[in-house]
């Protein structure tokens, strides 16, 4: 049985500093909560920092949880409040029905293969790009391409994004590598805008420890409003999640009422 989980950061802590600055690192707590085979089960998760003051960690796993030491090491214990909600999945996968619609969001890292890079790292110089056999994953970097990227897969994943009923192109948000309250806005070519912006973007860089070079992942969020056209591919991309970078909190597609509906006509809070 798959369960929702909601938790309470609190950043000023130092624990909170070092999971909040390295995916991994975040990783190894999630797998933390869950008392059986953490390594073998699917876990999915999504650090939300709308509010840096206040983020919160959404996390997908098959069993329930147990999120007493994140919350005593990076939460806050002894303030009032939820510090770390738990929800049965199931009734939001069971009501699922083609044309129904959903708020959402997703973090994902968008990438595309390629047998050779444009512009080759050092490691694929000395590999020697052309002789390889296998292509190499290359991250999008802008905001348009990982626009495009989305936009291009989502019937593969159950669900498509409706054109946008203002003649606007979709606005990018990105906090990350702009200045405040500056936003790119995009052309989306021949397409018709559709109901999606990208919120945030950003390029994580973290060592796995190994001595191997960093992991690079350049990463988007994308957030509104989809229409289910099959039902049973979306929860399997609810279940497993979209794209790669699963480990290092990119993949997990949450759903939620549209504005005006409530769980029971279609929507479910996640």
């Amino acid at each position: 049985m798959p369960y929702l989980s909601r938790i309470r950061i609190n950043p000023l802590r130092a624990a909170s500093r070092t999971l909040l600055a390295n995916p991994r690192a975040l990783h190894a707590a999630v797998l933390n909560a869950i008392p059986d085979h953490p390594t073998a089960e699917r876990s999915l998760w999504r650090l939300d920092a709308d509010d840096p003051r206040r983020p919160h960690l959404l996390v997908l796993t098959q069993s329930r949880p147990d999120w007493n030491h994140l919350v005593e090491q990076a939460g806050w214990p002894d303030a009032d409040g939820e510090h770390a909600a738990v929800a049965d999945y199931t009734p939001l996968l069971t009501r699922l029905r083609a044309g129904h619609e959903f708020a959402f969001r997703l973090t994902a890292n968008p990438v595309q293969n390629t047998p050779s890079p444009t512009k080759p790292t050092v490691l694929q110089k000395t590999q020697g790009v052309p002789n390889r056999a296998r292509s190499y994953r290359i991250g999008h970097r802008t905001a348009a391409a990982q626009l495009r990227w989305f936009l291009a897969r989502t019937l593969k994943w159950g669900f498509d994004v409706p054109e946008t009923s203002t003649a606007t192109a979709p606005v990018i948000e990105d906090r990350q590598q702009q200045a405040p309250h500056q936003a790119e806005t995009i052309d989306q070519a021949d397409q018709a805008p559709r109901e999606v912006r990208i919120i945030a973007r950003d390029r994580r860089s973290f060592s796995k420890g190994d001595g191997k070079p960093p992991v690079v992942l350049y990463t988007a969020t994308f957030q509104g409003r989809l229409r289910v056209t099959d039902p049973h591919l979306l929860a399997e991309r609810l279940l497993s999640g979209i794209g790669p970078g699963k480990a290092y909190g990119c993949g997990l597609l949450t759903l939620a009422p549209l504005a005006g509906t409530t769980a029971g006509s279609g929507g479910a809070r996640g």
